[in-house]
């Protein structure tokens, strides 16, 4: 029995390489119900994955041994591998090299699952690169734009 205990609620979002828009209806719910798939076989827990055809939301619990770092990389390159033997057709998918990673206090849980679930909704007013600026400056972190918009 660990007496280790840790509740490290990480709310990641990344997208597709040059935000192309692969992430098509018919895979969704696949790729979301896969990323949830990886994140038990490695300790986490996904309280919400959503997204819309570029990008993708993630809210997981991260166990006391696992980085932040090593987590995205498990998430990212188990379901592009996925995506490449699931979809032969799909041979040009690629995540975007970088991410956002922010911390959630479990008072902001329940609004951080209903923004995931409520993407759709909240992309008819605001582009990804637009949401995703909102994120880095609400969290007081630097960014340059060539990697944002590039």
């Amino acid at each position: 029995m660990s007496h280790s205990y840790s509740n490290c609620l990480v709310h990641y979002v990344f997208s597709t390489k040059d935000r192309r828009k692969l992430i098509l209806p018919e895979i969704r719910e696949r790729l979301w119900s896969y990323l949830g798939g990886i994140a038990r076989q490695n300790e986490m827990t996904a309280l919400a994955i959503g997204g819309t055809d570029d990008h993708v939301h993630l809210l997981v619990s991260l166990p006391a041994t696992l980085p932040v770092s090593k987590a995205i990389q498990l998430l990212k390159g188990g379901s592009s591998k996925w995506i490449h033997e699931t979809f032969p057709t799909m041979g040009n998918f690629a995540w975007q090299e970088g991410y956002g990673a922010f911390s959630v206090g479990v008072s902001g849980v329940d609004d951080t699952i209903a923004y995931i679930t409520n993407q759709a909704e909240h992309h008819r007013t605001k582009t990804f690169e637009e949401e995703f600026i909102s994120f880095l400056k609400r969290h007081n972190l630097p960014f340059d734009d060539r990697y944002v918009f590039g």
